[in-house]
């Protein structure tokens, strides 16, 4: 008798402005998505790898971002950031949020995936995934421990402190040398 082992099907779902704003206030690096890939995936089935940015109307600076997420295999939602209003300053306050797009995705997917891997330490999905493993999944959150809820950590089947991970950041970037006149 032969027995067929199916790996497990995962989905990766990366809050990419979370992950690069942990990592650039910690750290002052930013997150090697490649690696985060790859160590998703390990020895299981990628059925689909989601990246949610957010990016001003009309500012090109991302693009290149975006091209290289694509290129890696994710599948970018991008979301243009709108003005939620001004200080009495003049500062204005954008807004821009993922968090009932990547749900809606999770659920959407959930017949198709057997792990959940979150990328985000956002304690709002707390909720996301209690109702994920009630449903039989299992979920998995890499993130910075120091940027992630404890409720976030205490309902996931599995924290990974992102920096733990080899290669997980890009190298720091060398200041730029001083050039004396």
């Amino acid at each position: 008798m032969h027995y067929v082992v199916h790996k497990p099907r995962i989905g990766l779902f990366i809050d990419t402005q979370n992950l690069y704003h942990s990592a650039r206030d910690l750290l002052e690096r930013t997150v090697n998505f490649e690696t985060l890939l790859d160590v998703a995936r390990f020895e299981r089935e990628l059925v689909h790898a989601i990246a949610y940015t957010v990016e001003k109307d009309g500012e090109s600076t991302s693009r290149p971002f975006i091209y290289k997420l694509s290129a890696l295999g994710y599948k970018v939602r991008r979301m243009t950031l709108s003005l939620h209003h001004v200080t009495d300053t003049g500062k204005a306050i954008w807004e821009g949020n993922w968090d009932m797009g990547m749900v809606a995705d999770m659920f959407r997917l959930i017949d198709h995936l057997d792990i959940m891997v979150l990328g985000s330490g956002d304690g709002d999905f707390t909720d996301i995934v209690e109702v994920l493993q009630e449903r039989g999944k299992r979920v998995e959150v890499i993130a910075f421990r120091e940027h992630t809820a404890q409720k976030l950590i205490d309902a996931a089947d599995r924290f990974t402190h992102l920096p733990d991970i080899d290669e997980a950041l890009m190298p720091a970037r060398l200041p730029k040398p001083i050039v004396s006149p």
